[in-house]
């Protein structure tokens, strides 16, 4: 019995390890590619439209916020001509980001920099 709990608290340490481990280099990862869009976002470069209720937009501000990427915003509740910008994107939703003149739905950090290395 005893050898059994041995087994079992050493599998234990091993998925915790594991899970730490992951962890690590997502975070690591996502720090990198904060850094590279940081460096790769010019003045003017990015621009969200988002609205007040969107919780996606909220994840983005926070996100591009602590990776120090350079980005302006408007919302399309408060501002006539982002309200008006985004209704001719046809835009199912927000947030729309705006990377050097050209739409992008949603927020993935990936497809922001894709967006940004292209020119």
């Amino acid at each position: 019995m005893k050898a059994s709990h041995a087994s079992l608290f050493g599998l234990v340490l091993l998925v915790l390890g594991i899970s730490a481990a992951s962890q690590w280099w997502s975070h690591r990862q996502e720090a990198g590619l904060g850094e590279e869009l940081a460096t790769l976002a010019g003045p003017g470069d990015l621009r969200m439209l988002s609205s007040d209720t969107c919780s996606i937009c909220v994840l983005a501000r926070q996100w591009l916020t602590q990776h120090r990427v350079r980005y302006t915003e408007c919302s399309i509740e408060r501002d006539a001509a982002c309200k008006a910008e985004f209704e001719a994107l046809r835009a199912p939703g927000t947030p729309v980001f705006v990377v050097r003149g050209q739409p992008e739905l949603g927020f993935k950090p990936e497809r922001l920099r894709e967006r940004l290395t292209r020119g």
